[in-house]
């Protein structure tokens, strides 16, 4: 008599980007978190200084990834976060070469402009971690608030994928049924105000995220 196997566990990893407080960032670690995001382009309402960035990487425990973003910013910059970040997230026209050239492993944000072929950047950005798919608007390289037609999205694509772009505790279930993404990525859908998040919302993402995970969306 033989039985099967359990079906294997599926879960959605989950990035909190944007973060700017102490209690944030304990409280994302506590719900759960795989990554924080530090937001160092100064364009950003969610901005940290250098030492800032000290600061609240200093908090974060073992195995919780420090992600730092940049928009085509300074190398020797880059490089002095560096030393307080796990992975870097490349959010502007950052070439593949440019992208390698520091000391951590790094990922490669898209904006879905009309036209972008995803299987090409895949090969393009060959080295990355993953590629994170955000909407589009012209002139802002990120945080627009706003989704993009998941369905563009190509299955088959040889990078995974971190899907953000205007998720919240009300959509992020039927973004995961819709994608399958490898993790999901939010900013100002579980916030108060910019850089101020809201535990309630913070946790009832993490609710909505383990309730698509068991299949419930």
């Amino acid at each position: 008599m033989t039985s099967e196997s359990p079906a294997p566990l599926v879960r959605t990893r989950v990035k909190i980007c944007g973060l700017t407080r102490e209690a944030d960032v304990d409280a994302a670690v506590a719900l759960g978190a795989d990554a924080l995001g530090f937001v160092m382009w100064p364009g950003s309402k969610r901005a940290l200084d250098e030492a800032r960035l000290a600061m609240l990487a200093a908090r974060v425990p073992a195995f919780v990834t420090r992600v730092g973003l940049f928009v085509d910013q300074d190398p020797a910059l880059i490089a002095r976060c560096a030393e307080h970040l796990d992975l870097l997230q490349f959010h502007g026209n950052e070439a593949p070469a440019f992208c390698a050239g520091f000391v951590r492993p790094w990922i490669k944000a898209l904006r879905m402009r009309d036209g972008l072929d995803l299987h090409a950047a895949a090969a393009a950005y060959a080295d990355a971690q993953a590629l994170l798919l955000d909407a589009y608007r012209p002139g802002v390289p990120g945080g627009t608030g706003e989704t993009f037609d998941w369905s563009r999205i190509p299955a088959s694509l040889a990078k995974p994928v971190i899907l953000a772009g205007g998720l919240t505790p009300d959509n992020v279930g039927e973004a995961i049924a819709a994608v399958h993404p490898f993790a999901v990525d939010v900013s100002g859908g579980v916030e108060a105000s910019p850089g101020r998040k809201d535990a309630r919302r913070l946790a009832a993402f993490f609710a909505a995220v383990r309730g698509a995970d068991r299949g419930a969306y």
